[in-house]
């Protein structure tokens, strides 16, 4: 089983991919400066196994690498994924 994340910006998306299925997604908008992750999303059958966390450290990493947006999470999930990770706490304050 090989997983990867990957940009989908035409479709405002990071998708999650299992041997290249898309299992999950994490959908954003565009705001001048700012990318506002709105919904994350695992397939019912692979949750509570971490991969919706994976998705969101990448695409965050994915930010962090190739932006200077500043992150804005109206997404449930991530806001509560967030606390536990304080490393990506700077995202929210570029």
């Amino acid at each position: 089983m090989t997983l990867t994340v990957v940009n989908e910006p035409e479709a405002s998306r990071y998708a999650l991919l299992e041997d290249g299925e898309r299992i999950g997604v994490a959908e954003y908008e565009l705001h001048d400066d700012e990318i506002v992750f709105t919904h994350t999303e695992v397939d019912e059958s692979r949750r509570e196994k971490g991969m919706a966390s994976l998705l969101v450290t990448e695409a965050l990493d994915d930010v962090r690498a190739n932006s200077d947006r500043r992150v804005v999470v109206t997404c449930p999930y991530i806001r509560r994924w967030l606390p536990q990770h304080p490393e990506y706490r700077d995202l929210l304050d570029r």
